[in-house]
């Protein structure tokens, strides 16, 4: 294989993932998916990543290459070899994407995947597909459903009017705006931050929020107990008792 359209880095118990291929905007294509795909799959078997940041080499994500898009008759197929937003959103450990730029079409699905999204201030979004005749297809028209709401959406889907990081934020599809030379730094403490906390507790905060949505509120409240009930069975939970006790810096072990 030539150069990696997908650059894989791990500082302590975080996992840096960057898109690689700035000539084409980080545009999306099958071989950057077979790279992500096994990425995910080492980080999964890696105990020590405890969070995970996806960004892009100068730009974030612009959508699908086009070129693949018109290499195959069976677009079921090619859509299945080429989806990345069920392989972010299959991670058991927090993520997040630090958008540096452009995030459109298959770009904005990237990054609605992750569970937080920092952007610069000059981040550009845009839900383009149906420009060119299409519609979202990898996971777009329920996530960003889910997080702005849906009239919003809709409105971002059927017009594909491109929204700068000061309407990201006003919408709720950023957490947090930052200036351009900020970013990595701010997302790194951020995850630095989060991997200090206990990763059966971070897993189990994420599983409740997610699965709790797609249940009633009496249904997402027993998985919610379930869970805390469960999460106070682990060594980690008696780990974190005795470090508040003592006064010091819990050690957590994943157990």
């Amino acid at each position: 294989m030539g150069k990696e359209m997908v650059v894989y880095q791990k500082k302590d118990s975080v996992a840096m993932v960057t898109l690689n291929r700035p000539d084409s905007r980080n545009a999306i294509n099958t071989q950057m998916v077979a790279e992500l795909e096994d990425i995910r799959n080492e980080i999964s078997r890696d105990n020590d990543i405890r969070v995970v940041i996806i960004t892009g080499k100068e730009t974030f994500c612009t959508g699908t290459d086009a070129g693949e898009l018109s290499l195959s008759e069976n677009k079921a197929e090619l859509i299945g070899r080429l989806s990345v937003a069920s392989l972010v959103a299959g991670l058991d450990r927090p993520s997040i994407a630090a958008i540096n730029g452009e995030a459109f079409g298959q770009g904005l699905e990237l990054a609605l995947a992750c569970d937080l999204r920092i952007c610069t201030e000059t981040a550009r979004f845009a839900m383009n597909h149906m420009a060119s005749g299409d519609i979202p297809w990898d996971g777009g028209t329920q996530r960003l459903s889910r997080m702005v709401g849906r009239g919003k959406a809709t409105e971002m889907i059927l017009m594909g009017d491109v929204i700068d990081a000061r309407e990201a934020h006003r919408i709720g599809l950023v957490n947090k705006v930052v200036p351009p030379q900020e970013i990595m730094a701010v997302v790194m403490d951020m995850a630095q931050e989060i991997a200090s906390r206990g990763p059966i507790g971070l897993r189990y905060a994420k599983e409740a929020v997610y699965k709790g949505m797609d249940l009633t509120l009496e249904q997402g409240l027993r998985l919610e107990a379930d869970l805390y009930f469960l999460l106070h069975t682990t060594r980690d939970r008696t780990e974190g008792i005795r470090a508040f006790q003592e006064k010091r810096s819990p050690r957590f072990e994943g157990r």
